[in-house]
């Protein structure tokens, strides 16, 4: 795998001389089926474990006995984000949040809503979900409590890291149309958000969704979700 050195603005790859995407710009969408899930996850800009508070951990580390149904990893949990398409701001990950929980098809009622008022109440700044967040995370917890996808905090990914996310899609019952249809309905629900305007909704079409930005080309973070 190629190297990814980090800097204040950007990351660079320096195997193959491309800017990276920052955190609040990478964006995977859902036309990658072709990219193996190690190219995708190696595009995206990591954050170390300690970055993470402990009330998160608390409630979504697959560590904590304290943690609620769907509770991940961290290298997992990215690997749902590239799956759902879904990049790294609060609202995605409301969403990624909801989808896995919803997939593990063991949540029962009162975990929900306490998970509702943990992160509304608990969580600290800026993980704490606002209102719009919690509308992310109540359409991603439907969607994937009747998706065809089930426990994903289970699956190895770290083994099928050269298997093609298209495959892993199928593998694990993740339609792209459904998200799509799903998405189209967060942005009628969330039209002013950054978030909501960059969702990709069109299949193979020029979508505000991407890995890498130009080579070279300094990044406005307004032209991703223009």
């Amino acid at each position: 795998m190629s190297k990814i050195i980090f800097t204040e603005n950007r990351t660079e790859d320096s195997t193959r001389g491309l800017a990276l995407l920052r955190w609040n710009q990478w964006n995977p969408g859902l036309d990658n089926d072709h990219l193996t899930m190690g190219e995708v996850i190696q595009s995206l800009p990591q954050a170390p474990p300690d970055a993470i508070p402990w009330q998160v951990k608390l409630l979504e580390n697959d560590e904590w006995w304290t943690s609620f149904p769907g509770a991940i990893s961290l290298a997992r949990h990215d690997c749902v984000h590239v799956l759902l398409g879904r990049g790294l701001m609060p609202q995605d990950e409301a969403f990624v949040i909801g989808f896995t929980m919803g997939a593990a098809k063991h949540c029962k009622g009162w975990q929900y809503q306490i998970f509702r008022i943990a992160a509304k109440n608990f969580y600290p700044h800026p993980y704490r979900f606002t209102r719009d967040h919690m509308i992310a995370f109540d359409l991603a917890f439907a969607r994937g409590t009747n998706s065809d996808a089930s426990n994903l905090e289970y699956f190895p990914f770290e083994r099928f890291m050269d298997y093609t996310v298209g495959d892993l899609r199928k593998r694990l019952g993740i339609n792209h149309h459904q998200l799509r249809a799903i998405y189209r309905h967060e942005q009628i629900l969330l039209p002013t958000t950054r978030e909501s305007r960059r969702l990709d909704i069109d299949w193979k079409r020029t979508d505000p969704s991407s890995i890498y930005a130009p080579e070279g080309e300094p990044i406005d973070p307004a032209d991703v979700v223009k």
